[in-house]
């Protein structure tokens, strides 16, 4: 499988193509060799990726598949509806789904969520307004977060609920 490393302001990332699709794209700690990208489709991804780290994207255009049960494939759909620069709980998510009861196994689901940023898991809050639960750090999170409220012109830190 295809796949490239590039730096964002949160890290490198690695980007990842099987079969015409974008399968994953991870944020990860520690230092890494640039690779380029030798597809059109992870261009494509990567050039994307640095339009949304320059504030100058707010929807990906790529074509997507990541291995999951159904029910994870629908969760992931529901989080691929939250806008850029809002945020939703948990709870609210369940309730999108109409499974009020099911909040863990969606928590759960969403941090199976191979395909980070595109596929926005980081737009998922806590009841509370807590940033809890991104596998990639809640450091990154709230820089996400952060990054699309001022994108927005909601302030440095300001969230959206």
């Amino acid at each position: 499988m295809p796949s490239t490393h590039f730096k964002t302001p949160i890290g490198f990332a690695r980007i990842t193509e099987d079969d015409g699709f974008i399968t994953s794209i991870y944020l990860l700690d520690g230092e890494f060799e640039e690779t380029p990208a030798e597809t059109p489709l992870l261009k494509m991804a990567v050039r994307q990726m640095e339009e949304y780290f320059a504030g100058e994207r707010t929807d990906f255009d790529l074509p997507l598949k990541q291995k999951g049960s159904d029910f994870q494939q629908q969760v992931w759909d529901q989080l691929s509806k939250i806008g850029y620069g809002k945020t939703i709980s948990y709870m609210q998510q369940a309730k999108f789904m109409s499974n009020p009861l099911g909040i863990r196994a969606i928590a759960s689901a969403n941090g199976k969520n191979h395909l980070v940023i595109v596929v926005p898991c980081h737009r998922v809050i806590g009841t509370d307004g807590s940033l809890t639960g991104f596998g990639c750090g809640i450091w990154r999170k709230k820089w996400l977060l952060e990054h699309e409220a001022r994108v927005m012109g909601n302030g440095q830190t300001a969230l959206v609920f």
